[in-house]
Order: C-alpha cells, then sequence, then structure tokens
C-alpha cells in the first residue's frame, strides 16, 4: 500500500501543501478555522498522518518514553506500576515503549542503545521489587528509577515506605490492645524485610511493649513458608504464644490462617492477623478477609512518569522519594483473646447468680 503524501492532501483540499504542513503541525497561522478543517478532512480521506520521525526532528521531541523492566511487564502482582505510568504518559501525549529483560543484562543493555536511538524523551527504570541496584551504563541522566534505588544516587527514584508502613501495620494490632505480636519475616532478606521490622520494632517501642527475639520468625515467602514459620510460634508456651501475627506478606499470611484453623484457633477471636501487600485474589479473598498494608504500585508509576516528563517538579537524584504504604482495614483485627475472654466470664458469672 503507498503512502500518502502531504501533496496528496494539498490536491485533494486545494491548498498549497506549506498550507497543509502549517496546519498538519499545529504552527500558529492565519489560516482561516474553515480552511484547516478543510484540510484536516482531506487528510483523514486519503489517509494521510504526519510523520513521527520528521516531527521528531523539527520539535526535538518524540513523544515516547522507554520504560525498561525486568518482569513487571508479565508480573501482575507489579502490572499496576505499568499501569500507573502509562495513564500519565497518556495524559501527556506519549507513548509508552516498554521492554521487559527478565534480568538479563545483555538484553538490557540493547535496550537502552535502541531507546536511545529512537530520541524518546524521558526514560524510566523499573524493578518489581525494592531494591537497590547498579545503574547501567548508558542511562541518560534524567533517567527515573521505579521501584528501586540506584546505588551511590545519582538519579530520582521512587519507592515504597516500608519501614513506615510496618510501623502503621504494628500500630494497628497496638491500638488493638495486643502486646505479644510477634514478626513473621522473611529468610530471603531483602531490604523491605529490614525495612518492615524496623518500623516493627518502633511501633512496640513507642507502646513501650519490650521486643521479644523469640517472636520474629523466617520462613519463605510463601503460605507453605507462612504455615511452617507460624507453627513454631504456636508450639511455644501459653503464656508466651503471640495474640497477633505481623507478616511480611499477604502470601505468609495465609499460611498464618491455615496454621490457626489446624490449632482449631478463629481469627479474629483468637488471633489477630495483618499482612502486606494488599495482594489481588488474596487478601480480601481470605475469611474473614485480611487487613493488610498497600504497596502504592499505581501511584509509584505515576509519579515516575509525571517526574520522567517534568510535569512533576520533584525528585532529588540523590534521595529516593517514599511513597506512602495505606494500611487497608478488614475483618483479621481483633482485640486480644484476653480482653474477649473476660467480659465472656463477667456474663456467665451473672448468669449463674439468676435464679
Amino acid at each position: 500500500m503507498v503512502r500518502a503524501r502531504i501533496s496528496d492532501v494539498a490536491a485533494a483540499a486545494g491548498v498549497s501543501v506549506t498550507t497543509v504542513s502549517l496546519v498538519m503541525n499545529d504552527v500558529e497561522s492565519r489560516i482561516p478555522e474553515q480552511t484547516r478543517q478543510r484540510v484536516r478532512d482531506a487528510a483523514r480521506a486519503v489517509g494521510y498522518a504526519p510523520s513521527s520521525v520528521a516531527r521528531g526532528l523539527r520539535t526535538q521531541q518524540t513523544r515516547t518514553v522507554g520504560l525498561i523492566s525486568d518482569q513487571i511487564a508479565t508480573t501482575p502482582f507489579a502490572g499496576r506500576m505499568l499501569a500507573g505510568a502509562q495513564d500519565a504518559a497518556r495524559e501527556s501525549g506519549h507513548l509508552v515503549f516498554l521492554v521487559n529483560t527478565d534480568g538479563d543484562a545483555a538484553i538490557e543493555r540493547d535496550a537502552i542503545t535502541a531507546l536511545s536511538a529512537q530520541q524518546v524523551d524521558a526514560m524510566i527504570y523499573a524493578c518489581m521489587w525494592h531494591r537497590v541496584v547498579e545503574a547501567p551504563e548508558g542511562l541518560p541522566a534524567s533517567t527515573v528509577f521505579l521501584d528501586c534505588r540506584p546505588e551511590g544516587g545519582g538519579f530520582r527514584s521512587v519507592v515504597p515506605d516500608d519501614r513506615a508502613g510496618g510501623l502503621a501495620a504494628v500500630r494497628e494490632l497496638v491500638a488493638a490492645g495486643h502486646r505479644r505480636i510477634a514478626f513473621l519475616d522473611t529468610d530471603d532478606a531483602p531490604i523491605a524485610s529490614t525495612l518492615r521490622y524496623d518500623g516493627y520494632v518502633e511501633a512496640l517501642t513507642e507502646a513501650d511493649i519490650p521486643v521479644d527475639p523469640a517472636l520474629r520468625v523466617a520462613g519463605d515467602t510463601s503460605a507453605h513458608g507462612g504455615r511452617a514459620a507460624f507453627d513454631r510460634l504456636l508450639d511455644l508456651p501459653d503464656d508466651q504464644r503471640p495474640t497477633a501475627v505481623f507478616c511480611f506478606n499477604d502470601r505468609m499470611a495465609v499460611g498464618v490462617y491455615t496454621a490457626a484453623h489446624h490449632r482449631g484457633l478463629e481469627i479474629p477471636r483468637d488471633l489477630s492477623v495483618v499482612g502486606y501487600d494488599d495482594q489481588q485474589l488474596i487478601a480480601a479473598e481470605q475469611d474473614p478477609p485480611l487487613t493488610t498494608v498497600a504497596l502504592p504500585h499505581y501511584a509509584m508509576g505515576r509519579w515516575a512518569m509525571e517526574v520522567a516528563l517534568g510535569v512533576r517538579a520533584e525528585g532529588d537524584e540523590d534521595a529516593a522519594h517514599l511513597m506512602e504504604c495505606p494500611v487497608i482495614r478488614r475483618g483479621s483485627v481483633g482485640p486480644p483473646p484476653a480482653q474477649v475472654a473476660k467480659p465472656n466470664r463477667r456474663r456467665a458469672s451473672h448468669t449463674e447468680r439468676l435464679p
């Protein structure tokens, strides 16, 4: 199929090639609106579209953004970051070129070279989970790091505020009256693990609750790992068992539910549980639905794109922007079993005295 040319539009509209060029590129001129509309109608009729390459050379903008990720594009769990970035790009009239590298350094290098050759207006470097990374060679200085931080700084970045998220999670349990609160950690030891534990310790400290090392256990970040780790806590003597548990993620919290049910414990009557991530099809589907801390994937993706395109004038290149992780309250948190039992005992004693 032969591509329509600007001269074809000029012939169809009965105007000069210069007039078509001015109209199609939205250049300010004295061309009457009636003529402008005739040119646009003619362009549609002959199937003409301005060359984005030529326009880019003229305006020094290609209206495109390159987004390089490790696994985001193929992972529903973190896909909200991509959605946030794409929404922000679309609102600014930009198209996103996405390259999923699967963590392959060679693919990553080729992607940076190719996107730079395409003269994208901005570039975002994204990771599926919060970590510190070595900035790849060749990235433009204006690149924004999404859900990761460049080692040594030098680029703007956005990551979840995992310490504050852990603090908020444990405050929920403290506010419900719990004092024996466990932390179900991951044995992978990512950055988020340390930060969430720091928040856990801060919440206990501000409530004047001693930090008991025996109440921190670790396991695989899965339902099976969560169950195995929490079973160890349930094997403690009754007076040493936790009445509440803060889990590293929602999948481990599912394992806690299973372990509790196999021991005849009811959530939240006998045990309160808080997860982390607000993972789709997991947290809200439990019985009862899981109270958890949401990772702000969509907000981080939008922030990164808006900063990359200059829509948002934020971002210290040597300090990561910490995005709030809100608590999503559902039905898995209640008062400690001792507080539930006391009113029940009082009601029972009162009943026994009745004639």
